[in-house]
This record gives structure tokens, sequence and C-alpha cells, in this order.
């Protein structure tokens, strides 16, 4: 059997971390043939088949598993070995892929990015807005940017940001139909804009006045994935939404939205960025680590 070339690997490799050869092909910068082509390469050369694909999606097969496993794992060892050595000529250099829900990127690294790109002409940053808890590693991801309990226990996390602080808020004409909420338990008698994440779950809302505490799973005719979403329905008159301070903070300061229960939202916890401990770190992810640290506060 010849051998299987190299760059049909990447180009496997690829379509299976993106989900599709289409959106594979516009991030390598070829055509969907040549990735279809790439694929049946590898197929042929086994005798087996790696992907099970439709017009909408595609799965691997036992033997793409085994294959995607093993592979990509070098495949990040050999990107890392690459920018390591690049690094000896005194530059940073390397692709940097973070995986991120839209609130961080909105508040947390959008701001930072445009600094840290000028600091380190040499590397280049991927950034993926994504609200569902994905495997870092085997997606391929140098690091993720997530809140609390969700980073699990063998990364490593630096916290990132200021400490987020989630508020209530509703327009003038919704409180002019509905009353006051001055408890959180009050918020059982009015409509609730609902944010579910992709794996299917509701966002509860958490609310905590000194030694009290209060927690809702919020009943309301909205549900929506997105806090400008949830913003927009509150700003029609909807129902009350729950959701980062800096997204109201316009509407708010024009007296387009109200908030209310104020001393039962204290600032909580902040965003970390968590990374897999790794013997040899890649020299972009160390340089961002470093810039986070001495910016993000």
């Amino acid at each position: 059997m010849r051998r299987i070339n190299f760059s049909d690997l990447e180009a496997f490799v690829a379509i299976v971390r993106a989900g599709s050869f289409r959106k594979a092909a516009a991030e390598r910068g070829v055509s969907g043939p040549a990735m279809s082509q790439a694929l049946q390469n590898i197929e042929d050369q086994l005798g087996m088949r790696l992907l099970n694909r439709t017009t909408r999606s595609i799965a691997l097969t036992e033997a793409g598993d085994m294959l995607m496993s093993r592979v990509s794992i070098s495949f990040d060892n050999i990107r890392e070995a690459v920018d390591a050595v690049q690094s000896l000529r005194g530059e940073t250099v390397g692709r940097l892929r973070i995986n991120a829900p839209m609130p961080a990127v909105d508040f947390v690294l959008s701001p930072l990015l445009p600094d840290f790109l000028k600091t380190y002409p040499g590397v280049s940053v991927e950034l993926i807005a994504d609200n569902s808890l994905v495997d870092m590693v085997s997606e391929g991801f140098d690091a993720g940017v997530r809140y609390g309990s969700d980073i699990a226990r063998d990364m490593i996390a630096v916290p990132i940001g200021k400490p987020l602080k989630y508020i209530v808020v509703g327009s003038p004409d919704y409180f002019a139909a509905h009353e006051m909420p001055f408890h959180p338990r009050d918020l059982l008698n009015h409509d609730c804009i609902k944010i579910r994440f992709p794996g299917g779950a509701y966002f509860e809302w958490d609310f905590r006045k000194g030694d009290e505490e209060f927690n809702l799973l919020p009943d309301g005719r909205f549900t929506t994935s997105d806090a400008r979403r949830a913003i927009s329905a509150a700003l029609s008159g909807v129902g009350l939404a729950f959701i980062i301070d800096g997204y109201a903070l316009p509407e708010l300061e024009t007296g387009k939205l109200v908030q209310v229960l104020e001393d039962w939202t204290p600032a909580t916890n902040r965003w970390s960025l968590y990374y897999p401990s790794r013997r040899q770190m890649p020299a972009a992810l160390r340089a961002f680590i470093d810039f986070v640290k001495q910016h993000a506060g």
C-alpha cells in the first residue's frame, strides 16, 4: 500500500473539526471537491470508510474515530514543534485557536485581541464564539474561556476580565402593565425571557442578598439562545431579561430599559481562560497567557 499523503491527512482532520466539507474547504482556502478528493484518497488507500456523510452532516465511522483520535494529536504536536523552532529566532510566532461563549468574546476577548495582535505580529488568532461545552483538545483548540464549574479538573485556569454582574431589566411599557418585583420570588408572577443553552438546558437566574440566596428557573413565553435577542425582546415589552449588565448599559442610560432587584444582583466570579497542562506549551499560547495576566484585570 502506498503511503498516505500528509496533506490528505491534514484535510481529513480539518473536515472532522469543521464538521463539514464546505467549512473545512473555506478554512484551508481550497475547493469543496478538493477536500472530498483528499478524503477519498485516504479511504481508497485504507480500503474502508472513515466518514458517513449526508448533504447536511458527517459522522465518524469506527475506523475514522480511531484515525482521528491519533492523527489530530500528532498534527497538534507537529504545529507546536514548528512554532517552538521558529521562536528560536527570538520572535513569537504561531496560530492560536480560542473557544469562548459570546459574552466572553464581547466583553473580555474582543477588547484584548487588537493590542495582543499588535504586540505579536507573528501570531494569528482564530476566535470561535460558541456557548456549548466542547472537548477543547479533540476539537483542536489551544485555549478556551468558561465560567465557574464548567471547566474540567484537568485544565489550568487563569482568571480573566472583571467580575460578572447579571441584572434584571424590563421596558417602561412592560412595567406600566406589571408591578415591579421587590424580591426574586415575585418573578414567578412575571413573564421572563428564557435563555436555552445549545445542550438544551435553561439558564437559571441566581440571586444573592447578604447571606440569602434565591435560584429561579424562569418561566415565560419567549426563549432564545442569545443575550442580544433577549435584550431586543425586553425592549419590545415581551418580558424581563436576566443578562450581563454590559448588554443593557446603553438602554439603561437612555431609559429604554429599567433595572429591578438591583440589591439582589451583586457582581459574581470572573471568567477563566483555561488550557491543558503541557510540557511544551505553544509559544503563541504562552504569550497570550502572559498578556492576559498583564492586561485583563
